[in-house]
């Protein structure tokens, strides 16, 4: 099942604090938000997106404790982008001079900022398009490389700044290149 969308703009806006305190009050369902308002209510995922998502956070993770060079975030980020939405990629990192730039409020928050890099993941149920449309999103709002992979296929497309669409088959490893410098994903277990 892919997304449910639903409009409340026609007669409630609802606020970046009152979007996040809703988040917080219904715990067990994933929303991101359209630059229009519209909410995205997301399913939750079954055992096998899980374990790859899991997988794909703990590389992040482990590479991001080691270099220390900025924070790794998880599927349950969510992420204000400079053109209103709030987006929560499956994994995320950003530098640590942007993340030490947002105030205490800002952190404890959904960050208004973009990640410099992200990577969604794609189960059977998902929809493509707009999942490809959310990575141009993000690269239209600052994120400098993202990785969509498709479970399901093996083909990941790689985005990057102001650049076209790269399709890779079945590749064993992705590159961090000198956005995520030294991070290299095994893809063996995603």
């Amino acid at each position: 099942m892919d997304a449910l969308t639903i409009n409340f703009a026609p007669v409630l806006q609802i606020t970046d604090e009152q979007f996040f305190q809703l988040c917080q009050i219904n715990e067990l369902i994933r929303f991101e938000r359209n630059a229009d308002g519209t909410l995205l209510l997301m399913p939750l995922v079954g055992g096998l997106t899980s374990n790859p998502n899991a997988n794909l956070t703990s590389q992040l993770g482990v590479w991001n404790r080691e270099e220390s060079l900025g924070i790794a975030f998880g599927s349950s980020v969510g992420f204000i982008l400079p053109n209103g939405t709030v987006r929560s990629p499956n994994a995320s990192w950003l530098k640590g001079d942007r993340w030490d730039s947002l105030t205490q409020e800002q952190k404890e928050g959904f960050p208004p900022v973009c990640p410099d890099f992200v990577v969604e993941l794609r189960s059977d149920p998902d929809c493509l398009k707009r999942l490809q449309n959310k990575m141009q999103e993000y690269q239209d709002n600052g994120a400098r490389l993202g990785w969509l992979i498709d479970l399901e296929t093996r083909q990941v497309e790689i985005y990057r700044s102001a650049r076209d669409v790269e399709v890779l088959q079945s590749p064993a490893s992705l590159s961090g290149e000198d956005i995520v410098p030294g991070f290299v994903l095994n893809l063996k277990h995603i």
